[in-house]
């Protein structure tokens, strides 16, 4: 091994994550002598994860922008809720702004990662277009999210090999397709779904969320006035941080109502939907679930944008089921036939932990499904590795950057004391339980790649950020932890 590159840290992924971990490793211990080494592999050709790949029509955050966007880089635009040609551009400007883009190595997928005790060191293998190659760190952090930008979810739906028309997944959007005048059937109800519909109607498709169940879906808006008038008044810093945390704590207060009082929530969601759409009648039969709000993800229509073009006539909502596709449309559960031209199968995304990245330690391969995450980060008996895993209830960046700067105060601990290896040890007799609190199908789906999580601090992975920001900035980074040189 010593004749191969070395780094400190490797991060993996140059998306939101991935960004904010360079600026946080760039920045955390300045005066560290000798300094830091590290670097980022991003397997695509570009900087920008999430926001590079997905190009399907009207693709934006169903997250603030301010608790979206970095807190070392106010988000300026007045869009609240933003397209995603904006967060590319600022993912990228941030990179630039802060040297980050010059230490990205752009189209390098790693593909295996070996940890030596004996060595005390990560051997990483790397796949680019010149060949295979392989180089050593002491850390290695996973910034690569945990969807898979390969493959998305295939529902099998029935007979559509037999549909005549054009089928498309919202992950590997055509640019070449031209859906004015044409009958377009979306295949979903969530996020993907929700964004897509009115986006289509106002490319001139006459398009149909075709559902199974219903989502719950919240209306925002676009811009926030408040933000806005800070904005006016105060530094862009100062207003972005008060943004911030207004926003933080309004998307917490709903996700504890719906925890506590979900009956209460459920009304204010259809109230506010039935006076979007003018119709209770189609907020009954096609905008109220069987579970309560955040059992799954809550969708997020910008203005509304969803329910005006539904109660306008541009939109249509179906609920029922497949029987199955045919040459030119759809069979419906009910017998219900529906012409088609173009099918959108907005059916979800699949789960891959950890890129997907073969990770052995001391030969011994770790299956993610048998793992368990330390502080919502590192995993039980693996050294020297940790992962950005995002809320589920809140912007993914909140978390997200909490985990960097745990990941860097417990670098510059080892660092002060002379350790080589940091590995979290659970306590004997810890309840496991699942490590996402939802019920979307997304999840189910992934229950036996997913890590678990405990039943207790330091291994309980809460979807908080208020308790989570102390624990992460300010708790003692011993606990649960072994060390060694």
């Amino acid at each position: 091994m010593s004749d191969l590159e070395h780094l400190d840290v490797l991060v993996v992924g140059a998306g939101i994550s991935g960004v904010g971990a360079a600026y946080r490793l760039a920045t955390s211990s300045p005066g560290t002598s000798p300094a830091r080494t590290w670097a980022v592999l991003e397997a695509r050709d570009s900087i920008g994860g999430t926001w590079d790949l997905f190009r399907y029509p009207g693709v934006r955050s169903d997250s603030d922008m301010m608790t979206l966007g970095f807190p070392f880089e106010p988000w300026t635009d007045p869009d609240a809720i933003a397209d995603g040609d904006k967060i590319l551009d600022y993912l990228r400007a941030t990179a630039d702004r802060h040297g980050i883009t010059e230490r990205v190595r752009l189209g390098h997928r790693v593909v295996a990662a070996e940890w030596s005790s004996a060595d005390a060191r990560w051997l990483v293998t790397v796949e680019h277009a010149g060949g295979r190659d392989q180089l050593t760190c002491g850390f290695l952090y996973l910034c690569s999210g945990y969807y898979d930008y390969d493959r998305p979810h295939d529902p099998r739906l029935p007979g559509l090999e037999d549909f005549g028309g054009r089928v498309v997944h919202p992950q590997f959007w055509p640019d070449d397709l031209d859906v004015a005048g044409r009958r377009v059937v979306v295949v979903g109800s969530g996020a993907t779904a929700v964004t897509l519909v009115p986006a289509l109607a106002a490319r001139g498709a006459d398009v149909t969320m075709l559902q199974r169940t219903p989502t719950w879906i919240a209306s925002l808006p676009r811009r926030d006035r408040v933000r806005n008038a800070l904005q006016r008044v105060l530094p862009p810093r100062a207003a972005g941080s008060a943004a911030r945390w207004k926003n933080v704590l309004g998307t917490l207060g709903v996700y504890e109502l719906s925890r506590r009082r979900p009956a209460l929530l459920r009304s204010l969601l259809s109230r506010s939907a039935t006076r979007a759409l003018g119709s209770s009648e189609l907020v009954a039969d096609h905008f109220t679930p069987t579970y309560d709000p955040w059992d799954q993800r809550l969708c997020v229509v910008p203005d509304g944008d969803l329910f005006e073009a539904v109660r306008d006539g541009r939109a249509h909502v179906v609920t029922d089921t497949i029987e199955t596709f045919t040459e030119g449309g759809v069979r419906l559960g009910s017998g219900r036939e529906l012409a088609v031209d173009v099918v959108v199968t907005a059916t979800g995304l699949r789960i891959r932990i950890a890129g997907g990245i073969a990770i052995t330690v001391d030969g011994e391969t770790c299956r993610t499904g048998d793992l368990t995450v330390y502080r919502g980060t590192m995993f039980a008996g693996v050294p020297n590795l940790a992962m950005c895993i995002g809320y589920v209830n809140a912007s993914w960046t909140l978390r997200a950057d909490l985990a960097s700067r745990y990941l860097c105060r417990l670098l510059d601990h080892m660092d002060r004391h002379g350790w080589r290896v940091a590995v979290p040890r659970a306590p004997g007799g810890m309840a496991g339980q699942p490590l996402l609190p939802l019920r979307s199908g997304y999840v189910q789906r992934a229950a036996d790649e997913l890590p678990r999580q405990g039943d207790g601090a330091p291994w309980l992975m809460r979807q908080n950020y208020l308790l989570d920001r102390r624990d992460m900035l300010h708790g003692d980074v011993t606990d649960g932890m072994s060390f060694a040189r």
